[in-house]
């Protein structure tokens, strides 16, 4: 495949990614606005925040009536991934200043998939910003347009877009359990979380399930990034 045949097949790729992720911002506009928060506000979240785990994880403990304080530390233990993934596309990317600056803004999970597998670093900074900014646009549009039909929606518990945050958490974290041991990760966040519902104040339980992850991180990192059929990372 020629080169410019292949950059056609990444953007084409990369615009349907951004189409499906983008829709998704549908959900996140209308929970937003029926937990409490303004049009305005929820699209400036979408603008500045954009990314979606965290967007999600904020509007969640704000609808519990949690802390604002809790909500935000949620908010930026999960998008801490981004950081990470920001280590592996610098020096692939190979972008400096004002430009590597302005991409930091649209490293997600979904533009970093789209590029960390190309061969080239032309094909991977194709990938980068065409999911990117197809994702930002389509994510912020739809938070928009999902913003303004939430807001005439009323009470999220009526309809039960009370238990919708849940799911959406649900969502976007069992595509990353591939692995048995992610999996029993999971699960031992997950109980420990629950285990400290009855103790602490709303957004905690999640702070706590954090941690278990990054220590399980800490003291097994190696161990965790076994092939679960080679037996080898």
């Amino acid at each position: 495949m020629s080169r410019t045949l292949e950059q056609r097949s990444i953007v084409r790729d990369s615009l349907g990614v951004g189409l499906a992720t983008g829709a998704y911002g549908t959900g996140f506009g209308a929970l937003s606005v029926t937990s409490g928060f303004g049009v305005a506000q929820t699209c400036v979240l979408s603008l500045l925040m954009f990314t979606g785990a965290s967007q999600f994880a904020l509007v969640g403990v704000a609808a519990a009536g949690g802390n604002p304080f809790s909500g935000a530390a949620t908010a930026l233990l999960l998008g801490t991934r981004n950081t990470l993934y920001g280590l592996r596309l610098s020096p692939l990317l190979g972008w400096t200043g004002v430009r590597r600056a302005a991409a930091a803004h649209l490293v997600i999970d979904e533009s970093t998939a789209m590029s960390v597998t190309r061969e080239s670093r032309a094909d991977a900074r194709v990938g980068f910003l065409t999911t990117g900014l197809a994702v930002f646009v389509l994510w912020n549009a739809f938070t928009l347009a999902g913003a303004l039909a939430g807001s005439a929606i009323g009470d999220p518990r009526t309809y039960g877009l009370d238990a919708a945050v849940g799911g959406a958490f649900l969502a976007l974290l069992w595509p990353r359990l591939a692995r048995p041991v992610y999996r029993l990760v999971g699960l031992a966040a997950a109980a420990v979380a629950l285990g400290a519902v009855p103790f602490t104040a709303v957004g905690v339980p999640v702070l706590v399930a954090g941690g278990v992850a990054l220590l399980a991180g800490a003291l097994g990192g190696r161990w965790l990034d076994l092939d679960p059929e080679e037996g080898v990372p």
